[in-house]
């Protein structure tokens, strides 16, 4: 299993490594503690605009095709990825070719060119992968779950914009986000693998010259007053999207390993819960799971499927029954074995890969500022009891508002919001 390691570099960056010298290859990630949340009402969709422009052309390599052509050399992958609350660029290549993929991921963060005609030519390839999502509504339903849990607000929001911010977007947009959050105290390096010789000098080398500055924090979320808690996007489908939540826990709370466990017992795998009465039992559907998002200062837990639209009220009348049973009837302690199992061979398995070993730590140090080593992970694992997990059931499910957001052939909410009711 990977040790986590961590460092510094003079200005601060932090820097974490997974040695894993049984292998031949080293990825190579830069997160930042920034992504859609640190967005204006004005610059919504930045942060993953800014995560396409990287990839098109700096002073040294001036084109999109100059940069992919040397990766591409090296036979390495890269790639990069947006979320509400961090952001990260990464390349995977054979050791030996280490320092060129670290040459190129640097230089697209720090010199990026933003060319003007450029950005205008992204606008349309942003506006079409917004067009993805709107026809992909197992994907969408989570941005109108969001709408619904946080209205008006970053967490709320898009991560890809509006086609309004993003047609209006300029070079200024683009380098006022990033001269403000991508700064050293949001930054941190990631290397899994065989690292290779002279790690840190060549770190030094790339990234010791941004100069650290205090970045401050984006605004508090602020729940919305209660409304209607269903929120429909209306689509003619032959199949309904749905996401059933309440609200949960922020990132780094006490009950996150119970939660974890519920979070298997109702939904992870064929044998969970969920996927038994609503599939299995029922045919209801051909997916469903549960699971749990947090940020810093706020979270949910979730019930996500594609059902029948013929059938959905059954399929949520069935989900709510399951998460009343689950606060209302401790679970079996063979169930929650099987559940503590799966949660930890999920994990080891994670650990195996460079990639999701690093990922691991970078998540943790960049959200959290410190990292819970693998052995500890699943030595708090072990120590979740029956008790801990119908605790937390009760605390989620008992008697608390419920949340609905669907993607389908519906325009009435006033149908669901009795369902919720009863």
């Amino acid at each position: 299993m990977a040790i986590l390691e961590k460092a510094r570099l003079g200005n601060g960056i932090r820097v974490v490594t997974a040695p894993m010298p049984q292998v031949g290859s080293v990825s190579c990630f830069v997160m930042l503690a920034a992504g859609s949340r640190y967005e204006t009402p004005e610059s919504q969709g930045i942060a993953h605009f800014a995560e396409h422009m990287f990839f098109k052309g700096t002073e040294k390599r001036p084109t999109a095709r100059t940069i992919s052509a040397e990766i591409d050399g090296i036979g390495g992958e890269f790639n990069a990825f947006t979320g509400k609350e961090l952001t990260g660029y990464y390349v995977r290549c054979a050791t030996e070719t280490r320092d060129v993929a670290l040459d190129v991921l640097t230089d697209m963060l720090l010199h990026s060119s933003f060319d003007p005609a450029e950005i205008e030519k992204e606008k349309g390839v942003i506006l079409e992968e917004m067009n993805v999502y709107l026809d992909t509504p197992q994907r969408y339903v989570g941005n109108v779950y969001d709408r619904l849990l946080y209205a008006d607000q970053p967490l709320g929001w898009d991560i890809l914009g509006t086609r309004e911010t993003i047609e209006a977007a300029t070079r200024d947009t683009f380098t006022s986000y990033l001269d403000t959050w991508y700064r050293p105290e949001r930054m941190v390096v990631g290397i899994a693998g065989r690292l290779g010789d002279g790690l840190t000098d060549r770190l030094e080398e790339l990234l010791g010259g941004i100069e650290p500055r205090e970045t401050g924090t984006p605004s508090v979320t602020e729940l919305p007053p209660d409304g209607s808690p269903v929120l429909l996007h209306t689509k003619t489908s032959e199949q309904a999207h749905l996401i059933l939540g309440v609200r949960g826990y922020p990132i780094g709370h006490p009950n996150r390993y119970a939660l974890q466990l519920l979070s298997v017992v109702l939904g992870a795998g064929m044998s969970s819960r969920l996927f038994t009465e609503v599939r299995e039992k029922r045919g209801l559907g051909y997916y469903i799971h549960a699971g749990a998002t947090a940020y810093t200062d706020a979270g949910t837990f979730y019930a996500s499927a594609g059902v029948d639209v013929s059938r959905i009220d059954e399929a949520i009348t069935t989900i709510l029954a399951e998460l009343r049973k689950i606060a209302a009837e401790p679970v079996p302690a063979d169930e929650l074995e099987k559940a503590r199992g799966y949660a930890k061979g999920r994990f080891v398995l994670r650990l195996e890969s460079p990639q999701g070993a690093i990922q691991y730590g970078l998540r943790r140090e960049v959200l959290e500022n410190e990292i819970e080593e693998p052995d500890d992970l699943l030595a708090r694992l072990d120590e979740v009891t029956v008790e801990d997990v119908q605790r937390v059931a009760k605390d989620l499910f008992a008697g608390k508002r419920l949340y609905l957001a669907i993607v389908g052939p519906f325009d009435d909410p006033a149908r669901f919001e009795a369902l919720l009711a009863g």
